[in-house]
Formats: structure tokens, sequence, C-alpha cells
């Protein structure tokens, strides 16, 4: 660690700060960058076809304004611009945004570029920092002004020339790195010449180009720069982070509260270095707290799909709300909260959302419950329990879930991996529904008299016929008193659990027997068949050939 290698950033302290006691009420107007900024940050710039297909899917999400290109910087972006113009995909509610630099002649380039269009947005830019005034430009303040300023001459000039509705934006490029007091300084220069009213406002914008300092503190200089300047009705406070120290959407959000009015980024982040700022996980972000974000963004995966065909760029599993993992738990004790959540929403019906752990129903966007719990050697018997009646429709009584958890819990530990659905199902049916044993139920008959029932019964031990008899209150009952004479008698009728394995006159039914022996050792069974007395007695028999193979198993 070379600590002297760095000097600590003096950041730009608000004392009298109000933003921290404002509430987010509503959605920013957003503008995607992603044919902009985020197109120039990929290894392979995307071409005009993948270009115009996510523009589409930007106007499908609902975006009014788009930054689509840097005309001036090549014939592609040129050609990518007159294509959205001459063949038509403007809407008349999308408004296209164009970035130049403050020179005459990418100005003048920009205008050729938006001909035609009914409305545009020119954004004007120049570096206004002190770092980039003294190593790159080696301009003073006075001579940084002077671009700025005849920069927004030229495109107020060719503005009121053409036929196009322009709407001026200026940023002043690495504001974060800006003095607060210059920063004002040029964008009331820019503001003078241009001259904007109430009536039609133009936008600074206000990025934080590089992030160079906690959140709270561009919150403080949005904050300062919205009380300051001296055009607030007229113009629109715009915010453009980047993700540098992992806090872009936290920078965002606070610079909201702090009184901006338009948010700039792109679809999950990408941008230079580490990104700019993900868009889609600030709206779901209000959207979790019932605020409208007013983008559709739904469908989360198809998003993700023409994103990723379009920048060869991947979304990462932990992505907030987009990654396949992010509303998947492994861990038991999340399951297990996760699945009583669940519960609680079909049983109570709460007027709000109130799952643990999950902050969203999945569902909204797209998202299917059966990713939501997986299973490896983390997981409890809640996840499981999650999965079998999810996924297959049976309802683990509470006291098997342990047993069962136990089993897969063995299994994946074997395999060291994640277990699918079905290699849980696998599981299920080799250790309940056709488990081995000496035992099987071959026929049996049930009367029943004046309250008494009577059961006879022919069950196979090691290929050995046995003809039994019982009787009891019930079938079950009289049966088991009718197994008296095998091992069962070892074993005491604990519990009974039983329900439909579906819906429907045919639907077979799922019997769940427990039976505990003087030890205070306890077994479960699992019985399936569309006569709910028969899949009770295979219940029955599959405890007792579960409890002879436990006890084979441990003598071995």
């Amino acid at each position: 660690m070379k600590l002297e290698k760095y000097k600590k950033h003096e950041p730009f302290i608000l004392k009298d700060r109000t933003w921290p006691d404002n509430i987010l009420q509503k959605a920013p107007t957003w503008c995607s960058v992603d044919l902009r900024d985020g197109n120039q940050a990929l290894p392979t710039p995307m071409n005009v076809d993948k270009k115009m297909k996510m523009f589409n899917l930007l106007k499908k999400i609902g975006f009014k304004e788009i930054e689509v290109a840097f005309p001036s910087a090549s014939n592609t972006e040129f050609s990518f611009v007159r294509k959205i113009i001459e063949d038509n995909y403007l809407d008349e509610d999308t408004v296209i945004q164009v970035l130049t630099q403050s020179r005459e002649h990418l100005i003048r380039r920009t205008f050729e570029s938006i001909e035609g269009a009914k409305k545009a947005i020119v954004h004007l830019y120049n570096s206004t920092s002190e770092q980039q005034r003294r190593i790159v430009f080696k301009k003073d303040k006075s001579e940084i002004i002077r671009i700025a300023v005849e920069g927004t001459k030229l495109i107020k000039q060719l503005s009121g020339m053409c036929d196009t509705d322009i709407r001026f934006e200026y940023s002043p490029e690495s504001f974060t790195g800006t003095e607060m007091d210059f920063a004002l300084e040029i964008c009331e220069a820019v503001m003078t010449e241009y001259q904007p009213t109430p009536q039609k406002k133009a936008i600074i914008n206000l990025p934080a180009t590089v992030e160079m300092a906690t959140p709270n503190v561009y919150a403080d200089q949005i904050e300062w720069f919205c009380r300051n300047i001296s055009c607030r009705d007229s113009v629109i406070i715009s915010i453009h982070t980047h993700n540098d120290r992992g806090t872009g959407v936290a920078a965002s959000e606070l610079a909201m509260l702090a009184g901006a009015d338009r948010v700039e980024g792109t679809l999950f982040g990408n941008g230079e270095r580490t990104g700019n700022l993900d868009i889609i996980n600030v709206a779901l972000n209000l959207y979790s707290q019932g605020i409208d974000p007013e983008l559709d963004i739904y469908d989360i995966n198809s998003i993700i799909e023409t994103y990723e065909e379009c920048t060869d760029m991947r979304v990462h599993e932990r992505h907030p709300y987009a990654g396949q993992l992010v509303f998947t738990a492994f861990s038991g004790s999340h399951q297990d909260a996760i699945n009583k959540g669940l519960r609680y929403l079909r049983e109570e019906k709460p007027k709000y959302w109130d799952v643990p752990y999950l902050t969203i129903d999945p569902n909204d966007i797209g998202r299917q419950y059966e990713a939501i719990i997986r299973i490896n050697s983390q997981s409890g018997k809640g996840g499981v329990a999650f999965i079998m009646e999810n996924e297959f429709g049976y309802h683990l009584p509470k006291a098997m879930q342990p047993e069962f958890g136990s089993i897969i819990k063995q299994k994946s530990d074997e395999t060291d991996k994640e277990l699918t659905v079905n290699e849980i199902m696998d599981a299920f049916t080799e250790n309940y529904l056709n488990v081995k044993g000496p035992y099987k139920l071959l026929e049996y008959h049930v009367e029943s008299r004046s309250g008494q029932v009577n059961v006879s019964a022919k069950v196979s031990r090691h290929d050995r016929i046995l003809e039994l008899s019982g009787e009891g209150n019930g079938p079950i009952s009289a049966f088991f008193d009718a197994l008296k004479s095998t091992s069962a008698a070892k074993y005491r009728f604990e519990a009974y659990y039983e329900h439909a394995l579906s819906s429907g006159a045919d639907a077979e039914a799922v019997a769940y027997i427990k039976l505990a022996n003087g030890g205070g050792t306890s077994i479960f069974g699992v019985g399936q068949d569309r006569n709910t007395t028969t899949a009770s007695f295979k219940a029955i028999i599959c405890a007792m050939n579960r409890a002879v193979m436990e006890k084979k198993k441990n003598n071995v």
C-alpha cells in the first residue's frame, strides 16, 4: 500500500443543507445515454443495426429523452441520427439528444445531423475542473468560460435558423472536480448568453464525470448550485453520475433529494470505467417505495436479452433487481423466512407486499417463483419444503421437513453442487415413494360395522406372504393393528397428514405417516394413490421399510 501517493480530496461542505430531510415523491425526467455514453465505452461499439435495436428498446421502455449520438465523432454516429430521422423512427413525444464539444465545426456538423427532426436537445459541454484546466487544456478560467460562451452563442444562432424545435443543454464536464464558485460562474455566463425562460427552459447538467467523494458531498454540491443559480425557474437541473467509487446510484438518489429534476444514465449502468448510473436500479428503487417510475421495466428478462445482444455485455448474477441470483436464497434461514412470507401473503392477503428478504415481488418484473429458492449444502428444510410445494405440489408436514431436508443436504454435500428441482424430486421418490425394503402391500379389504373397522390384508415380507387382520376406529388404526405381528409392533402411530396432489375428481391423494419408537426416534412414510385409504396404507408400509433400511445402515 503506497498511501503517500494519494492526496485526500477536500470535499465541498454545505453546513446548512436541507436535503437529508427530504423524501423522494416522484420519478425524475429520465434521459438514456446508452447510445452515446454507453456506446462509446463498449470494446466494440454498436453498429447502426444494433443501435437501432437498442433505440427501439429504449422507446418501448418509455424514455422520452434519448441521447442518440455524438454525430460529429464518426460517420457511423452521423448516419445513425440521419436514419432515425429520415426513416421516421421518431415518435411525437420522443426527443433525441445529440452531444457536441464547444468547437465551431463540431457544432455545425451536429446541426446538420438533426436536420428534419421536429424536436432535439443539443448538448454542449466543455471540461471545467481544476485538474483538466491545468493538465489537459493549460487554460485559465476566463479562457474556459470563453469556450463555453462561444459555443452557446453559435448554438443559439443556428437554432434560430433551423425548423427543429431546439432545446439547449450545457454540461460543465468534471463538475465534481470544479470549484463550486467557478462552476456557478461558467453556468451563469452560458445562461446569460442563451437567455432561457420559464416557458423555454434550458438544461444545466451537473455531471459526476468522475466520482471523487462520498455521495453526500455530491448532494451538497447540487443543493448549493440549485440555491445559487440566478435563473433557477428557467433551468432544469440534470445529473449524470458515474460509478468510480461504486456509489453512482446513491449519489443520484441523494442529488434528487437535493433538487435535481432530471437524471441521465444507462440500462444496467454500462459506461466508461466502472460505468454510468444504472437507471433500472434507481427506477425499481422508486417502485419498491410505491412510486411510479414512469418507465415500463416490468419484463426485465426481455430487456436484459436485448441489452446483452446489442452491447455484448453481460448482466452480472448479483446485479440489483436484474441479476439471475438476486431473488434467490440458498441460506436455510432465508429460505424458511421467504417460504413463510409467501404463505403469509396467500393466507392473510395484506394490503402491501410483505415478504422477508424480497424487497419487491419478483413476478412484478417477470421473474418466476421457482428461481427464488435454490438448493445447495447451505440450504435448510424450509427451502426444500418450498421446492416440493411450489414445484411438485407436496405439502410436507412441518415435522417431516427436517428429515427430508437432511437427506437433501447430504446429497448436496456428496455431489458438491447445487441440486436442480428434478434432482430433489428424484431424491423424494427414491426415499419415500419408491423406497426399497422388505415389506410390500399386496391387497387389502376394509369392512365397517357398528362403528368398528376391520381390515384384512396381504403383505409380503422378503417375498413371504403374510395374511393379517386387525381392527380399529378407522382404516388406518385397523391396518396398523393388523401389522402388530411385524416390526411395526416396535412403533406407535404418532401423526397422519393427507392432501390432494392436484385439483379435480381424478386427483391423487398423498398421505404422510409418522411412526415413533420407544426410544424417541421417529420416521416418516409417504404414500400416493387415487384412493386415500390405499395412500395411507402405502405410507405406513413406506415408514416401516424406511425404519428397516435405516437400522441396516446404522448397523453397517
